[in-house]
């Protein structure tokens, strides 16, 4: 008798190995080195239709103009861009061709239209437009593009490549960055930082290889902590930190001082190790003194010395209107 052979599924499973190098390994400015990638299959099974992307960051040449009122100016290369919020563009060149997208601006191809989306909605979340725009250089020459600050304070630029590949940032600090460069959320991991730290649940996760640059109100200054060292900061002060930094709240200490000493009921407090970015005028604070001295809003200025008050506001035209 010949008995029945039963098929048996056979799984293929294949352990793909990536490795980059660069000869020679150490370059200085100016000079030119090669990357080598080595794609090693580890089996057991055969692989096929393996595609490996390897995005390299721009790197923009850059100058930021201004004092209280900044802009940056960046000049691109032939074939090189920049993303940026929309509306943040001050000026571009002739030769530059701007070009608005969906979502966060990320390289991923593999992600099609349900990328796009998540990723739009992702910004969404974070209070960003749904879209950026990129701006290309398509001249044979060097080209220049300016994006401009929205509020009195300074322009931070900042190589990911140096801190790590990622940041943690406010929302609506991100002002352009060279294409690449990823926007992603990050959530709070706790509830107490969340509900009084100033930020929101909710923070902006910059990811990439290549220069950013963040808006902070007023002067800022970027700290660097030793593992272990803290940093009490008021609530709305932090412009961005590394994914490193540990982010709490801390109750000032004393009712009286919590009541009565003008700083407000917590402290943002932040643990190293890692590299922070500090601001000295959060928009928050500089929109309600704004508002609190409108007489629309039944403020009152201090006329400037002047004798005579409402009067003379009436006798130069100045009704508050």
């Amino acid at each position: 008798m010949y008995g029945i052979a039963e098929a048996t599924a056979v799984e293929t499973r294949a352990d793909l190995a990536i490795a980059k190098s660069s000869h020679p390994e150490k370059v200085n400015a100016g000079e030119q080195t090669r990357y080598t990638i080595e794609v090693e299959n580890l089996g057991p099974s055969d692989a096929g239709r393996v595609t490996v992307y390897d995005v390299l960051p721009d790197e923009v040449d850059y100058e930021i103009v201004g004092d209280d009122m900044q802009f940056v100016r960046i000049e691109l290369d032939p074939g090189e861009a920049v993303l940026s919020e929309a509306g943040s563009m001050m000026y571009v060149e002739d030769g530059v061709e701007m070009e608005t997208i969906f979502g966060d601006g990320s390289a991923q191809p593999a992600g099609g239209v349900l990328g796009a989306l998540l990723g739009a909605g992702k910004r969404f979340l974070v209070g960003e437009s749904l879209f950026m725009t990129v701006f290309m250089n398509q001249a044979q020459g060097r080209r220049k593009v300016a994006f401009a600050a929205p509020y009195p304070g300074r322009i931070q630029a900042i190589r990911l490549g140096d801190v790590g590949g990622e940041l943690i940032a406010q929302k609506d600090s991100f002002l352009c960055a060279a294409k690449g460069v990823a926007l992603d959320i990050a959530f709070t991991r706790r509830f107490g930082a969340g509900l009084f730290g100033g930020e929101g649940f909710i923070l902006e996760r910059i990811r990439g290889d290549g220069w950013c640059f963040v808006h902070a109100g007023g002067a800022h200054e970027e700290r660097s902590l030793a593992a272990g060292e803290t940093l009490r900061v008021d609530t709305g002060c932090i412009v961005a930190m590394q994914p490193s930094v540990s982010y709490d709240i801390q109750l000032v200490g004393g009712l009286k001082s919590a009541l009565f000493g003008g700083e407000g009921l917590f402290f943002a407090v932040l643990r190293g190790p890692g590299r922070v970015w500090l601001q000295s005028l959060p928009f928050s604070r500089l929109a309600s003194r704004i508002y609190a001295a409108a007489p629309q809003a039944g403020g009152r200025r201090k006329d400037e010395g002047s004798i005579l008050g409402g009067l003379g506001d009436l006798l130069s035209g100045d009704r508050g209107n």
